[in-house]
């Protein structure tokens, strides 16, 4: 069984909402509605394990309450940082779970394909992140701002989530991190500092986290491309089926 802890806990001050920005709406739904029904459509997930601010708890679980289709879920408080909150959720994964996923609420435009294939290069390889080429010049500059390297583009990926992991490698790694008082960038530095494997799943550009008011645009327009797509591939299909009926009336 696969769980996954959704990190919610950020007071979103570049989002300027005055609220969670995971509870603003995307395409006419909450961005966490959104998140967690795309999670809940992939078979292995077993359990949701939602991560919020100790205040919010209450609210999010009576809001989450009246959405269907859900895979079985739980909001827990999160800590003062992201890592912290991460380590609260997986103190109440299930035991029946083998691997766990880390995503970004605030990442609703996730594809099950990429979920689907984090999971198993996890269960492969002990641990999974989704990613993308970078698509720009990265450079090192030093403290006085001047530059001192440029990196090979194609050795350069930009991180997302879902990031996945088996669950006895991630545990070890979080209280590896608990004992040491390291604070990573994310998931899976906690994982290579305990020198466990993290390999690269290829995700989408459209696999944006919605931090500002710039990025909920951008993904309003990806959400209208997706629908046209899906509509336009519906009305191919049902003019096909009805050229082979016409045909064979023939």
């Amino acid at each position: 069984m696969v769980s996954v802890i959704f990190p919610a806990a950020g007071q979103g001050k570049r989002m300027q909402a005055g609220i969670n920005k995971v509870l603003l709406t995307l395409g006419g739904e909450p961005i966490l509605v959104r998140t967690l029904k795309t999670f809940s459509a992939v078979e292995e997930v077993g359990e949701l394990i939602v991560v919020v601010a100790a205040d919010e708890v209450t609210a999010v679980e009576g809001q989450l309450q009246k959405v269907s289709g859900l895979k079985p879920f739980q909001v827990v408080a999160g800590g003062s940082e992201r890592q912290y909150s991460i380590y609260n959720g997986l103190q109440q994964v299930a035991a029946a779970a083998d691997v766990v996923l880390v995503h970004d609420a605030a990442r609703p435009l996730v594809s099950v394909k990429t979920i689907q294939a984090v999971i198993d290069t996890a269960r492969a390889k002990g641990g999974a992140i989704a990613a993308v080429p970078a698509k720009n010049t990265i450079k090192v500059v030093d403290a006085e701002g001047l530059v001192v390297d440029t990196p090979p583009r194609s050795t350069l990926w930009e991180v997302q989530t879902p990031q996945g992991f088996r669950k006895d490698i991630l545990l070890k790694a979080n209280e590896a991190a608990v004992a040491d008082n390291f604070l990573g960038t994310d998931d899976a530095s906690l994982v290579e500092r305990i020198g466990a494997p993290v390999a690269v799943v290829q995700s989408d550009y459209r696999n944006i986290k919605v931090t500002t008011p710039e990025d909920l645009l951008v993904a309003e327009a990806f959400l209208k491309c997706t629908a046209e797509d899906e509509t336009r591939s519906l009305q191919a299909a049902a003019k096909t089926a009805r050229e082979a009926w016409l045909k064979e009336a023939e």
